[in-house]
């Protein structure tokens, strides 16, 4: 963690973000279906080869290689969003892909270094799921409302117990129900296992509280309505 490769991964990440925001409205006035298809697959190709990667490798299990981490299911979001414009895929990208995965871009679990493919796979997917939100929001020109914030909320506590289940049956630690991970992130400061699943609940409501206020439609001034 924040070696010289993570910044530059880092540093991608921010670059991307602003090249969409400066560009939001020449690309409003362009026809961007395609490249939205081929944005959609390149995803799913990126989580196939890290899943033959695995098999390759003898490192997929049960335990750990199913796509129910957060980002995993933001990275299939984040392509089926790509291909359809689905409004409520947007919500669940936009509150858990871009909280999910800029946590994982900021604090990543990962051992191996650039230019090893599981680098590039872990910062690509990664950065796609923040850089689709964007993109759906400064370019297409969706936004996330209140009533979303607390549906996505409903959502990832429905799927918990789903998850808990799965964990419990192949000894898995997926979203780090069970522990927290070996390595350092965010989790170490929210106290231990099982409080910091309490604590996170907190936290992931305030954050996704923070990007519906910096990203909500905005009324215009004087507007009392």
């Amino acid at each position: 963690m924040f070696h010289m490769s993570h910044w530059a991964a880092i540093a991608a990440g921010v670059i991307g973000s602003w090249l969409i925001f400066h560009y939001r409205r020449q690309w409003r006035s362009m026809t961007l279906y395609r490249w939205e298809q081929v944005c959609g697959f390149l995803l799913l190709a990126a989580e196939g080869g890290y899943h033959a990667w695995l098999v390759s490798n003898g490192f997929w299990s049960v335990d750990h290689a199913l796509p129910l981490e957060l980002c995993s299911l933001s990275i299939l979001l984040s392509a089926v969003l790509l291909l359809t414009g689905n409004r409520f895929l947007y919500d669940l990208v936009f509150f858990i892909g871009i909280a999910g995965a800029l946590q994982a871009v900021l604090t990543p679990v990962l051992s191996f270094g650039f230019p090893h493919f599981r680098y590039l796979h872990f910062f690509f997917v990664h950065l796609m799921i923040i850089w689709t939100s964007l993109y759906f929001t400064w370019v297409k020109g969706y936004r996330p409302t209140l009533r979303a914030l607390w549906r996505t909320m409903l959502v990832l506590n429905m799927l918990l117990p789903v998850v808990w289940l799965v964990n419990w049956m192949t000894d898995g630690n997926y979203m780090f129900l069970m522990r927290k991970p070996s390595s350092q992130s965010l989790l170490d400061w929210l106290g231990p296992h099982p409080w910091y699943m309490l604590s996170l609940e907190f936290v992931a409501a305030g954050m996704f509280f923070v990007l519906w206020l910096l990203f909500r439609e905005k009324q215009p001034k004087g507007d009392a309505s």
